[in-house]
């Protein structure tokens, strides 16, 4: 063998080992990328479990059973009749787990004063109302205890809410107020 061949010889292994180590550097390359990505993921999923269960409850995180998903139009025109009411029927529903009402309102004039009666009737008919004030021409959320209804005692089996405007209730004998997410919360 001369000096050539020997060069030959020695080039060719170390090329054909470099051309290896190359291929397995980058396929070590893949795994590593990939367990990387993969740690990433589940770091994240793992930190967004841990942060929900950890997480305290506020007044935007309660439970709510939402009974009208639509907004309500109660069109009122006091010429030939002296209320105008929206009830929705509660078909014996058990209320005792939840605490409050929630819904937003608004009116259509700005000028008007109008005050909206919130009566809910139980199975066993009792009856009790409460008055909603301050209600704007901007949708506006209220959130009514259940104890602001002192007349009701049994909410297990509720028959009916209703929401009315009273004639002798509004400025105005026309209008219109929109009512909107109602809803049971605990």
């Amino acid at each position: 063998m001369d000096r050539t061949d020997i060069y030959e010889h020695l080039a060719n292994i170390y090329l054909d080992s470099s051309k290896k180590k190359k291929a397995k550097s980058k396929k070590n390359l893949r795994y590593k990328i990939i367990f990387v990505v993969t740690a990433f993921i589940f770091a994240i999923f793992s930190l967004s479990v841990i942060n929900l269960s950890h997480r305290k409850t506020s007044i935007n995180d309660e439970f709510a059973f939402v009974i009208q998903p639509d907004a309500v139009k109660i069109n009122y025109n006091f010429n030939s009749i002296k209320k105008e009411v929206y009830s929705i029927d509660l078909n014996h529903l058990n209320l005792a787990r939840f605490k409050a009402l929630g819904f937003s309102v608004r009116k259509t004039d700005a000028n008007d004063i109008v005050y909206l009666r919130v009566e809910l009737i139980s199975a066993f008919n009792e009856v009790s109302e409460v008055y909603i004030k301050d209600i704007r021409s901007r949708w506006k959320s209220f959130k009514v205890a259940f104890a602001d209804f002192k007349k009701i005692s049994e909410w297990s089996d509720m028959a009916r809410i209703s929401f009315i405007v009273e004639e002798w209730n509004t400025k105005n004998k026309h209008g219109i107020v929109y009512i909107d997410e109602i809803k049971f919360i605990r």
